[in-house]
């Protein structure tokens, strides 16, 4: 779908800049990287080249977040105020 809400609007693509969302094997959450190559028909795996020199295969699309979900994820928005306050 041209709206992005379709099956694919999660998906990841080659090339894209993404965040470790969790700890990995000599990859610690927030270390930035870039998928190098996206395979997969349903469920989706990527390899990515982190900026800390490790390259990863077979990550899966919960373990990674985009830079823009990484900085929500760590300054959320403050919450708005209530009624009457």
């Amino acid at each position: 779908m041209a709206d992005g809400s379709g099956p694919d609007a999660d998906r990841l693509r080659k090339r894209e800049k993404v965040v470790a969302a969790v700890d990995l094997p000599g990859v610690p959450a927030g270390t930035p990287g870039r998928v190098v190559l996206e395979a997969g028909f349903r469920w989706f795996r990527y390899w990515v080249r982190f900026e800390n020199g490790v390259e990863m295969g077979s990550v899966g699309r919960e373990k990674l977040m985009r830079r823009a979900e990484w900085e929500q994820r760590q300054n959320p928005a403050p919450a708005a105020p209530g009624p009457g306050t």
